[in-house]
């Protein structure tokens, strides 16, 4: 038992009888751990992680909730806390360590069982000095660094290559396995990146990753408008027939963004 883990702490669980008794066992283990809300469905999980995230530490999820599996949850919100999923089955253990999983649970969960995940999230909050504090002391540290952004592309035409630089691009978008760059003359080229790569080579004051598939260039917005359910949909100074929309996890950072303060 710990006397000193202090955690808020969400549970997303269809049972309540499990719901119940993962509570009691996390008070055994740390009177000092909240419970801040427990969940049940996947589309009930989406709109409190929307809302809530910043409020938790830490999340305890069941695989199959009662309308769906929870890997629909990262889908449509961005979780950026640590998860111990609970489960019957172990099927899904690969798909858990896809995402922002520290452990994997299979039911009926032991007090023992419990107490080794959160032995594991306790030894890991200490080597990465996992905290919010030192989260933000991090992100000044890599704002304040001379990093060498990625200025130019190169790319294929035919039988040529050329290179672009990045103020001749106006977005670059994926389209199920490809990633194309496209250019402020409507031009598009395939390019050897995932957009994840991309986002740590751009310049993050130039570029911006809007959602899943779209990673826009500041000078090539021309117009966003307030879209439904809080989200924003943006235009392109380029003529361009797919919406753009701005995840609704995403609105208020690109707001900042869009405003400079990034």
């Amino acid at each position: 038992m710990s006397d000193t883990l202090a955690l808020n702490v969400l549970i997303v669980e269809d049972e309540s009888p499990a719901a119940e008794k993962l509570e009691r066992y996390l008070l055994k283990y740390s009177q000092s751990i909240r419970v801040v809300a427990i969940i049940d469905s996947v589309k009930e999980a989406v709109s409190w992680l929307t809302r809530n995230q910043k409020e938790i530490d830490l999340i305890f999820m069941d695989v199959q909730l009662k309308d769906g599996i929870s890997f629909s949850i990262f889908q449509d919100v961005k979780i950026e806390k640590p998860i111990i999923f609970i489960t019957a089955y172990n099927e899904f253990a690969l798909d858990a360590f896809k995402v922002n999983s520290i452990d994997y649970l299979l039911k009926p969960i032991t007090f023992t069982d419990l107490s080794a995940s959160l032995k594991k999230l306790e030894t890991l909050s200490t080597q990465l000095q996992w905290n919010a504090n030192k989260s933000q002391q991090i992100q000044k540290l890599a704002d304040n660094s001379s990093k060498n952004y990625k200025n130019r592309f190169m790319v294929k035409l035919g039988e040529h290559i050329r290179s672009i630089t990045i103020d001749e691009i106006s977005f670059f978008f994926a389209d199920g396995r490809d990633v194309y760059l496209v250019t402020n003359q409507q031009r598009k080229f395939i390019i050897d990146y995932t957009l994840e790569s991309l986002d740590e080579i751009l310049d993050p004051k130039v570029f911006y990753r809007v959602n899943r598939s779209y990673i826009l260039n500041i000078a090539s917005i021309q117009d966003v408008v307030v879209y439904s359910n809080s989200r924003l949909k943006i235009t392109p100074l380029i003529k361009w027939e797919k919406e753009i929309i701005v995840s609704r996890d995403k609105v208020n950072d690109f707001k900042q963004w869009f405003d400079g303060g990034h």
